[in-house]
């Protein structure tokens, strides 16, 4: 057993990918290996700004000795009536350069074949490394790749240099245009040597052995591990904000991005004047994160404080330089987010919207101020149903796209709906209008959180099914990918305010009144509701599916095209919970063999069973138990808040009563009036179960 190295040298790579390309390696090549019957211990990746590495450990010297076997074709076709081989045997084993006695038989499912054991003997490992190790590189998820210079292979950065060694051997290779096991002008053993840190260690680094990598790199102020290079971050950066008694914030895609950018970290806190702190908080964090990859702190309330820790790639004899200079990059950033929130509050927020009335929304459908006036009238609608204020609600709706005419929102997209919190508040708005306006955009993103106030919660709503109806009225709606309107996201933005705020809204009523907005604009109505609703009913799938709900529970429950989103919800978790009950699976698949008879009986079913009909014991049994469980779910059914869980729990004592049914009697009696009177029993029984869910569909 032995270690291997393989260590590519590089550009800087792109930090924002180099986490995804260290693992998509990593498991190229196990999977490579595993494919390969080659045995090893562990793969440990390596990735830092200018290489990515693999060491395997406890790798095998070769391939084990397998018996492959080949299969030709069927004994009847191999061989004649006598027992002579035809041509098919004769060639088959031509092709395989032997003689047609050593053919042996091999038994199949359909049948025997004729076939041939062969002894592979396996391969060098070492031998069959470098072309694993090309093609994992060759499949790395890399968008464009480049060429360096004359070279013809391309990779994402140039290419530099090349490590590939087993145990304290450099293996013969040649990978990515660049050779290993050669002697170089200068008397360089090709394949043993890698390079340092950029500044605190130029030179090149002799990796002594497979498994001395780590710390040869380190000794030349390179932290290869990832991970280990991410720990160090996270630690420095929680001692430096211990020591001013703040929190830093830390969002992952961050630390990723700056655990990507350096070899050898060192963080280093700078502060930046207390006079920024006036502007709102979220513009001086954005620019601080996504420009400067700073870190930022917060006191215990979450509230900004003057501080921020940035990780620099050396380590300076003169840090308060370091310092200096990045604090003095930083300010002309908070000065400019300091000047646009200044300069927008020169005029009121309202004041804002007669820039939106020369601003397109959609060329089909109007500006953003009209956008702003349906979705005033469509959230003032909503606050009548979840008995919200109808006057601060229309009145939020009007301001709610205001600040996208703020110079701030222009400098920074992303604080849009949160500025025009901070003017609204400024200009001594009513704070349930002025919170609503940063709401209206929640949730974001999936798991994100949803607006906290009514108003909040009928503007986001108000806002989603505007664009829906009226993207889907010009006939844009997604394909594919494609979705450029994001009408995926707020469909699931609609269901998931509507299910986890229980608001017993009906979807129709919602849609009917949006659609009141663009009378005039949109041609067919009627269509453009019924592709809206089709629409947003086919999120259901996708949303339960990613919360672990399976299929058949969610085509159960929309087999009866629920129109309140929450009822939807109780009738999902009802089936849920039914599917653990014992009597489950037979009730389905009784309700299945009811539903097929349904289907197949001629003319209409009477509603009304009559008694004097009733002949078998079974289906007096049948009857008597529909009756019993028909009270027991009454107090269950006509509420708004049905309890489908208790409903399914009262209908599965009918299973022993159905099952019996099946078994003594038959329903398509000579009989006509016993006929159409049972047909009448198994449709109530039918329709109990309708109540809740189409439980013919569950497969369990």
């Amino acid at each position: 057993m032995s270690t291997i190295l393989f260590e590519l040298g590089t550009e800087e790579l792109p930090p924002k990918n180099l986490k995804t390309l260290r693992d998509a390696l990593s498991d190229h090549v196990t999977q490579s290996l595993t494919d390969a019957n080659i045995r090893f211990d562990t793969i440990k990746s390596f990735a830092a700004p200018r290489r990515l590495a693999l060491q395997i450990q406890g790798i095998s010297e070769k391939q084990p000795d397998k018996i492959e076997q080949k299969r030709g074709p069927a004994v009847k076709a191999a061989y004649d009536k006598d027992g002579n081989p035809t041509k098919a045997a004769q060639g088959f084993a031509q092709g395989l350069g032997i003689d047609v006695k050593d053919l042996i038989t091999i038994k199949g499912d359909k049948g025997d074949y004729i076939g041939y054991e062969m002894n592979v003997i396996g391969q060098p490992v070492a031998e069959l490394l470098p072309s694993i190790f090309q093609k994992a590189l060759d499949e790395l998820p890399i968008a464009k790749r480049m060429r360096s210079g004359a070279e013809r292979s391309e990779f994402v950065r140039p290419v530099k240099w090349l490590v590939l060694l087993k145990d304290d051997q450099v293996l013969p290779a040649t990978i990515q245009g660049l050779t290993s096991g050669e002697t170089g002008s200068q008397g360089v053993e090709l394949g043993r040597y890698s390079l340092g840190h950029r500044f605190h260690h130029p030179d090149k680094v002799r990796i002594d052995t497979a498994d001395s990598y780590e710390q040869n790199l380190a000794e030349a102020h390179v932290i290869a591990d990832f991970d280990k290079r991410q720990q160090q971050i996270k630690t420095q950066v929680q001692q430096l904000a211990d020591e001013v008694g703040a929190t830093a914030i830390v969002p992952q895609d961050l630390l990723d991005e700056v655990t990507a950018l350096v070899d050898y970290p060192v963080a280093l806190r700078a502060s930046f004047e207390p006079r920024f702190l006036q502007v709102p908080q979220e513009a001086l964090i954005s620019t601080m994160q996504a420009d400067q990859k700073y870190f930022c702190l917060t006191d215990s309330q979450g509230k900004l404080q003057p501080y921020f820790i940035f990780i620099s790639n050396i380590d300076s004899k003169d840090k308060a330089q370091v310092i200096a200079g990045n604090e003095k990059v930083v300010r002309p950033r908070l000065a400019d987010a300091e000047f646009f929130f200044l300069q927008d509050q020169k005029q009121p927020l309202f004041a804002l919207t007669e820039n939106l009335k020369t601003r397109v929304f959609q060329d089909k459908l109007g500006t953003i101020w009209e956008k702003s006036e349906r979705i005033a009238k469509l959230a003032a609608f909503i606050a009548t149903q979840i008995g919200e204020d109808v006057e601060q609600t229309a009145r939020a709706g009007l301001l709610s796209k205001a600040d996208l005419a703020s110079t701030l929102v222009g400098e920074f997209p992303e604080l849009q709906g949160v500025a025009g919190t901070y003017y609204a508040r400024l200009n001594q708005e009513p704070e349930a209008v002025a919170a609503a306006i940063e709401e209206q955009y929640l949730p974001k993103f999936s798991g994100d959180k949803l607006p906290a106030t009514n108003i909040g919660t009928a503007l986001a709503l108000a806002d989603r099914l505007d664009t829906l109806v009226g993207i889907f009225g010009i006939d844009q709606a997604p394909t594919g990918s494609k979705d450029p309107f994001s009408l995926r996201r707020a469909a699931i933005g609609v269901l998931r305010i509507l299910i986890e705020k229980q608001l017993p809204l009906n979807l129709v009523v919602l849609l009917e009144q949006a659609l009141l907005g663009y009378v005039g604009k949109i041609d067919d109505l009627p269509k453009t509701f019924k592709q809206v609703m089709e629409f947003i009913n086919s999120r259901y799938r996708a949303m339960y599916e990613d919360q672990g709900v399976s299929v058949d529970t969610i085509m159960a429950v929309q087999a009866l095209q629920p129109q309140v989103p929450m009822d939807f919800d109780h009738r999902i978790k009802a089936v849920q919970a039914f599917r653990d009950l014992p009597p489950a699976k037979q009730l389905a698949e009784a309700n299945k063999r009811v539903a097929n008879i349904l289907a197949k009986a001629e003319g209409e079913i009477a509603s009304q069973i009559q008694t004097a009909y009733l002949q078998e014991p079974a289906e007096k049994a049948l009857y008597q138990a529909v009756q019993t469980a028909a009270q027991s779910i009454e107090p269950h059914q006509h509420t708004d808040n049905a309890n489908y869980t208790q409903i399914l729990q009262s209908l599965a004592t009918l299973q022993q009563p159905l099952d019996d049914f099946f078994e003594q009697v038959m329903v398509n009696s000579e009989d006509a009036n016993l006929k159409a009177n049972r047909l009448a029993l198994l449709k109530k029984v039918r329709g109990l179960f309708l109540t809740v869910a189409d439980i013919s569909e569950l497969q369990l």
